[in-house]
């Protein structure tokens, strides 16, 4: 710069960079994609059929002035509350699922000194089913996938030195969430907790049990005539406490969209308004959602945005008042977007997700350690789920702004559009007779099976990627070993217990006369009444019971980690993985793209790959491959070079021996040429890669073994 030629006084950005009209924009890129069209290069449609552009600008603002309201205000976008959680800061919640009962405090007052604010338990299997641990014919479900709690001792035991007037309780009980509810409420009144001190969430949805395990132990009106029971005893007796959670795991974890997620939430939160005889407000109050979120940002924070908008659309046409419609919202990180395989990938996909809840207002928001689709978490894991979150709120301060997407074009705009296809779906539900209707006629669990069939052809084409284990793979990587806990032992202590604690409280015939006295299930737990003996009184496994097709859980990753425990148990079994050799042709600036594709790609079944440098011709590729104990060989180069090197080449390998030639590259009109030499496969961005895999895993005899 010259030393004459003074800095201006004032920096304006305009004069250096002026306004594009987005016509002119448009033109520009449409020159570079010189030909291809526009909205087949740019414009992506996502599972809810929604196209999402490139590029959002004024142009696509909802109308003038703040359409989405204010903070705190119908329709509730912004924020239930009007600031949010900048004064108190998130509620931090973490779960808690380990069959010992001493286990589990242990680990909660670890992840409150660590600085939770809230914990859930979860409910063991016999439990959820209105059963202690030793019902006959009923022993396999005791300690499955949740806390041995059956007793009010039980319960004690597992919050011993947890003060209950400063920290929230959840709990997830699946069907039994009467008895749990009453072990929680007896509690309370043994550690002098009062009306008013007592925070937590009763949390029940006997729709989201039934949807998950296929069954209720006793008739859904039966079970819903005792949700509306519990809301009203909540709703009179506990004013900092919800009853009833409407979780949404269960359609999310087998595979439904977020506008199906949301739809579902709404029809069930309807249909549980219809079975209370609270007026709309009361009922409205009791009500905690409970939101899963996966690993697409944007569309995470528009779910739950969308969600408050529908909800509160709701409350209002059944004649709500709008203090009422603000959604109570617990988010999670959904267990479908987390691996087993390269576990530590899932603290980025925990943090995509616990900063898309805090950016769309959730009040309690759950981040899951890292381990939890390998089995029970550990100390280092809990301690990182829970920083997660803290890191966000104490660190970034993400807490102290409301609605920081308010105003963004692309997050109002999709706001908008999720809750338009949501709210179609939900009429539809309503068509259908209602959930519970839908459910039973298999109607949910056909919607949201057609809604994954075109997710699920993109995770096997791997247009949908998942990092660590379809792209990106090791295949060598240290397994992570989860010790289960000792059911056996743990089922014989619980037995023990129930046997020294039970007994038959005079409170126990009062809960099967009519009508039902929540006070009643209380006193009869004060007593000693166990779960089982409760729910066996509310009419638990009587003669009328529920049932539909449960909702299958899937992961995205599940299907290429089957591949890699096929591959693992083949290791174990004969000292060696399956092996593929890439025979890169020619110079590396010819070969390193598809040999890097192809290592990827064949890594991501559990193939181990070798093959070094570059070979100048078939003969030294050939003599590679006789030492590579491969059965499989993947010819890798240019276009510029296959004319010449694929057909000497392939027919090289196949008579040294390989059963399965492989060229990595669409072969174009070459197919018929190229697989006349000896190709037999082809490998290239949109073909099928698992169906591949799990071809060559059969050829190989890997795959028979693990099906078997």
């Amino acid at each position: 710069m010259s030393q004459n030629k003074a800095l201006a006084s004032e920096f304006t950005i305009r004069e250096d960079f002026p306004p594009v009209s987005y016509d002119e924009w448009r033109r520009t890129v449409e020159h570079a994609l010189d030909g291809a069209p526009f909205e087949r290069k740019l414009v992506r449609r996502n599972y809810d059929g929604i196209d999402i552009q490139p590029l959002y600008t004024r142009d696509d603002q909802l109308g003038e002035g703040d359409v989405q309201g204010l903070p705190g205000f119908p329709p509730f976008v912004r924020h239930a509350q009007p600031l949010g959680a900048v004064a108190a800061g998130w509620d931090i919640r973490s779960e808690h699922a380990h069959p010992d009962v001493a286990v589990t405090n242990r680990a909660i007052l670890d992840d409150l000194l660590g600085g939770v604010t809230s914990v859930q338990l979860q409910f063991d299997g016999a439990a959820c089913n209105g059963l202690d641990a030793d019902a006959p014919s009923w022993g396999e479900l005791a300690g499955c996938l949740g806390v041995m709690i059956y007793s009010v001792d039980d319960l004690d035991a597992a919050l011993a030195d947890v003060d209950l007037v400063k920290m929230a309780v959840a709990l997830d009980a699946g069907a039994a969430f009467l008895p749990a509810a009453a072990l929680l409420a007896a509690l309370w009144q043994r550690r002098g907790v009062g009306a008013e001190q007592a925070h937590g969430a009763l949390n029940a949805d006997p729709l989201a049990s039934l949807a998950l395990r296929g069954q209720l132990p006793l008739d859904a009106e039966q079970s819903f005539a005792q949700l509306a029971v519990l809301a009203e005893w909540a709703a009179e007796n506990y004013p900092h406490v919800t009853s009833i959670g409407i979780d949404t795991s269960p359609y999310q974890n087998a595979g439904a969209t977020a506008a199906q997620d949301i739809a579902f939430a709404m029809a069930t939160g309807v249909e549980y308004l219809r079975a209370l005889k609270l007026d709309i407000d009361t009922a409205a109050r009791q009500m905690l959602f409970r939101i899963d979120l996966g690993t697409h940002h944007f569309l995470a924070i528009a779910k739950l945005r969308a969600a408050r908008r529908l909800w509160s659309r709701i409350v209002e046409a059944c004649g709500g008042s709008p203090q009422a419609a603000g959604m109570k919202i617990h988010a999670r990180t959904s267990h479908r977007v987390l691996t087993r395989r390269d576990p530590y990938v899932n603290l980025l996909r925990n943090t995509t997700a616990v900063f898309a809840a805090g950016v769309a207002g959730a009040e309690v928001i759950t981040a899951l350690p890292l381990d939890t689709m390998n089995g029970l978490p550990d100390d280092f894991s809990r301690r990182i789920a829970r920083n997660t979150v803290l890191v966000l709120q104490e660190e970034a301060h993400l807490n102290r702004i409301v609605d920081p997407a308010g105003g963004s074009w692309y997050l109002e705009k999709l706001t908008e559009q999720l809750a338009d296809v949501a709210w179609g779906v939900f009429q539809e539900t309503e068509r259908q007779g209602g959930m519970l209707a839908a459910l039973r006629s298999g109607w949910v669990a056909d919607a949201i099976e057609s809604a994954f069939a075109p997710r699920a052809k993109d995770i096997a084409r791997r247009k949908e990627g998942i990092t660590g284990v379809s792209e990106f793979p090791d295949v060598n990587e240290p397994r992570d070993e989860h010790h289960p806990a000792d059911l056996a032992s743990l089922r014989k202590s619980a037995a023990q217990r129930l046997a020294q604690s039970r007994t038959d409280a005079s409170e126990l015939h009062q809960l099967s006369k009519s009508p039902l006295d929540v006070a009643a299930a209380i006193k009869a737990a004060d007593q000693g009444a166990t779960l089982g003996q409760i729910a066996s009184a509310l009419g638990f496994h009587g003669e009328a019971t529920t049932t539909v097709t449960p909702l299958t859980p899937r992961s995205f990753a599940q299907p290429y980690e089957e591949l890699r425990d096929a591959s693992d148990a083949w290791l174990d079994a004969h000292g060696s993985r399956p092996r593929v050799f890439l025979a890169k042709m020619g110079p590396v600036a010819h070969y390193i793209a598809r040999a890097t594709y192809a290592k990827n790609f064949f890594e991501a079944g559990g193939f181990e790959v070798v093959g070094e440098a570059g070979y100048e011709d078939a003969d030294t590729a050939v003599a590679a491959f006789l030492q590579s104990d491969a059965n499989i060989a993947v010819i890798c180069s240019s276009d510029k070079l296959y004319a010449e090197i694929v057909p000497a080449t392939a027919a090289a390998l196949k008579q040294a021996g390989a059963r399965t030639v492989v060229l990595a590259g669409a072969p174009g009109e070459n197919a018929d040429a190229w697989q006349a030499a000896g190709v037999d496969e082809f490998i290239f961005i949109k073909c099928d890669v698992l169906e591949t895999l799990r071809k060559l895993l059969r050829e190989e005899g890997v795959w028979q073994e693990a099906e078997v």
